[in-house]
């Protein structure tokens, strides 16, 4: 089966989302998955490298995967919007992925300021089957805010966070309600430099044994 890229223009709640969606090379889908990047106001992008490798990992264990860019980034309109509408982007962009595909589960995922919305909107309800956060920030977090979250959580992170570091990320996950897994990647910083293939291999290996 050929793998089909598709460019997309999503409803959005400040105006279109630019958006990419991939279906799987090999199989029927079995599962949607949403993808958020990094930081708006820290050049992130649904093109980020970490981003793209969070999504061939996906897609190779059987996901179709929609990658979207926040609000004001690229193509999407509308403007920065302190985290608060970035993740109502981040729901809407969902809300359109199920109904593309409503025989299947969804998988949320994301890097990095991404990883948190990814997070957050998962343990908001829903009908999410789980969450994948790589490159997690734990800083200014309140860990209370995902009490009682029943939703299968993965972490992903470098052993050289500078944006999660191993005890504080230890601290926040060991705190956090099961089903949880943390995954540690040998790496020297936030963006996994050297070890993307690492990453992917993480990735496509969750999904693949879900």
């Amino acid at each position: 089966m050929t793998r089909r890229l598709e460019s997309l223009a999503i409803p959005g709640p400040a105006g279109q989302l630019e958006a990419l969606l991939e279906e799987p090379e090999e199989c029927d889908a079995r599962e949607a998955a949403l993808v958020c990047h990094p930081h708006p106001q820290h050049g992130g992008t649904m093109h980020n490298k970490v981003v793209y490798r969070l999504a061939r990992g996906l897609r190779r264990s059987g996901c179709v995967v929609l990658r979207f860019n926040f609000r004001g980034v690229q193509g999407s309109q509308g403007s920065w919007a302190h985290g608060l509408g970035e993740m109502e982007d981040a729901r809407a962009a969902l809300a359109w992925l199920r109904d593309r595909y409503p025989g299947l589960p969804c998988a949320l995922a994301g890097f990095s300021f991404g990883a948190r919305v990814a997070l957050r909107l998962g343990c908001q309800g829903g009908d999410s089957s789980r969450v994948i956060a790589a490159g997690f920030p734990t800083g200014q977090l309140e860990v209370a805010s995902f009490n009682g979250c029943p939703l299968s959580k993965v972490f992903v992170q470098s052993t050289n966070d500078e944006y999660g570091p191993r005890g504080e990320m230890e601290r926040f996950f060991h705190a956090l309600d099961e089903p949880k897994r943390l995954i540690w990647i040998e790496a020297p910083d936030h963006f996994f430099a050297g070890a993307l293939e690492d990453v992917e291999r993480v990735v496509f290996e969750t999904g693949a044994t879900y």
